[in-house]
């Protein structure tokens, strides 16, 4: 290791050792990455109590061993290459990977998931979807208000209550009857960090191990992942132009709850008929069962009125209904809402405030101030224009340059598309995934969704979905180009080798 200091203190020896081997495991681990700035010398020695020659000379003797850089004037900084033993580390994890043991069963549950990527960070264009454009956040206005409320005095700043802000609360309440059609009281609305959350809680809350719960064929993979993380299990539904087919819905009363997308099916897009709305409330009224609806882009539909939410046909109090604000604002804000049958309030509460104790107040009220000021409504409605602009960039490219390869489903709503190719088969969708992104453009795979059997799933279509909320309509029209020659290329090359 080096000799650090010719001072006789046993005491400062024994600092500068300590300081040294934390900043070079956390060098070598990566959490201290290549350029970062270590503290200055004075404000370590000041936060850990020792004297600033012992923090000096720790940072010398890295320096000595080339894991920081110096230089007269300026911040030490970690030195190119030096963490180049995370990758080590890493390794060592893997080779200690069965941590079963040491796990509770949830943990077995969740470590067995299938971990599936829905970005492609090598992909100059990439259709993903859940994206929103940068450019489509309202920072000046959220700026504006988050200044006002972030010096709004307040006679002390303590935990917020779980349920969340009650002014926010309100404005939705208001909100949702306007937009949504969608009737409830205040102390119905549960603020969550983003819809993700609201699908957890009710997990937890709702179902046991071994129980059945209903769910959409293809849905939503994260949502049917927080189900089975329960362990209980999933009820592959099939979905049609109808949306959930109503038909398949079991009457053995072992279904404890069934998660549907009504009002735009995801990801295939279908909107849920009247006559199956109703046989689905009547099926849960008859189960005792709950119905969990996933509004995630209810407010995005093109040409019409935004169809009112199936809680609002809700008569015996079985639906709880789950919004988010990721897709009108950003996902990384964080923040959505249930809306909760009177009688699951206080244990959904109390699940908050364990979980959590509460979601982060500021934003509550800077989203509550843009609500009550009609700054959302109208952010909302100009939004919906521009990305019904994308939308029918998406329509045009497909039809310019897929024209006889492909066809879109589900445009009618929603951020995103699913195309269709009739004359290739589901185990091609990894081929044309991974042949697009060679060249730049990210597509992503229907498969992925389906929990059913993977024979069965192999004997449809291929797919790709197709995000452009986050896309120019330029970029739009480039990737369909480029991804048209990935599946001509292919079709071509497949047809040569069949021949």
């Amino acid at each position: 290791m080096g000799q650090f200091s010719t001072n006789p203190n046993a005491a400062s020896r024994g600092a500068q050792r300590r300081i040294y081997a934390n900043l070079r495991a956390q060098i070598e681990d990566g959490t201290l990455a290549v350029g970062s700035k270590l503290e200055s010398t004075r404000a370590m020695a000041a936060a850990l109590g020792v004297s600033r020659t012992t923090v000096t000379a720790a940072y010398e003797q890295l320096a000595a061993e080339g894991f920081v850089a110096t230089s007269a004037g300026k911040a030490a900084r970690v030195a190119g290459g030096a963490n180049v033993r995370s990758g080590l580390a890493a390794a060592s994890l893997a080779q200690h990977k069965d941590l079963s043991p040491a796990l509770s069963q949830y943990g077995q549950r969740v470590a067995a998931l299938t971990s599936y990527s829905m970005s492609s960070p090598l992909a100059r264009i990439d259709f993903k979807y859940g994206s929103v454009a940068s450019r489509d956040f309202p920072a000046s206005g959220w700026q504006r208000v988050y200044r006002a409320e972030l010096v709004r005095r307040v006679p002390s700043l303590y935990y917020g209550h779980p349920e969340g802000d009650l002014r926010l609360r309100r404005a939705l309440q208001s909100y949702l009857r306007r937009a949504r059609g969608l009737a409830c009281d205040t102390e119905q609305i549960l603020i969550v960090h983003g819809s993700q959350q609201g699908l957890d809680l009710c997990a937890r809350l709702l179902l046991n191990p071994g129980d059945t719960f209903v769910f959409e064929e293809p849905g939503y993979r994260l949502a049917r992942y927080c189900f089975e993380a329960t362990g209980a299990t999933a009820l592959p539904t099939h979905v049609d132009a109808s949306g959930l087919d109503t038909s398949g819905l079991p009457e053995d009363g072992c279904a404890r709850l069934a998660y549907v997308t009504p009002s735009h099916q995801f990801p295939m897009g279908a909107v849920f008929s009247i006559s199956r709305r109703l046989e689905l409330l009547r099926w849960a009224s008859r189960q005792g069962a709950w119905i969990i609806e996933d509004d995630y882009g209810g407010e995005f539909r093109y040409g019409q009125r935004p169809i009112d939410a199936l809680q609002s046909m809700d008569t015996d109090a079985r639906v709880i209904y789950v919004g988010t604000f990721s897709k009108a604002l950003s996902p990384q804000l964080r923040l959505g809402y249930l809306v909760l049958p009177h009688q699951l309030v206080h244990v959904f509460r109390e699940a908050k405030r364990i979980t959590d104790r509460h979601s982060p107040r500021w934003e509550q009220d800077v989203l509550a101030s843009l609500i009550e000021s009609g700054a959302y409504e109208r952010h909302v409605r100009r939004l919906r224009r521009e990305n019904e602009r994308r939308r029918n960039a998406l329509l045009d490219a497909v039809d310019q340059h897929l024209a006889g390869y492909g066809h879109l489903v589900g445009m009618a709503a929603g951020l995103h598309g699913v195309l269709l190719l009739p004359t290739l088969r589901a185990q091609d969708e990894l081929t044309l995934q991974a042949a697009s992104l060679e060249r730049g453009v990210g597509v992503y795979p229907l498969s992925p969704l389906f929990a059913g059997l993977p024979s069965i799933v192999d004997e449809r279509p291929a797919g790709l979905i197709l995000g452009y909320a986050g896309l120019t309509m330029q970029e739009i029209d480039e990737g369909i180009r480029i991804l048209a020659e990935v599946i001509r290329n292919y079709v071509d090359a497949r047809g040569a080798s069949i021949g």
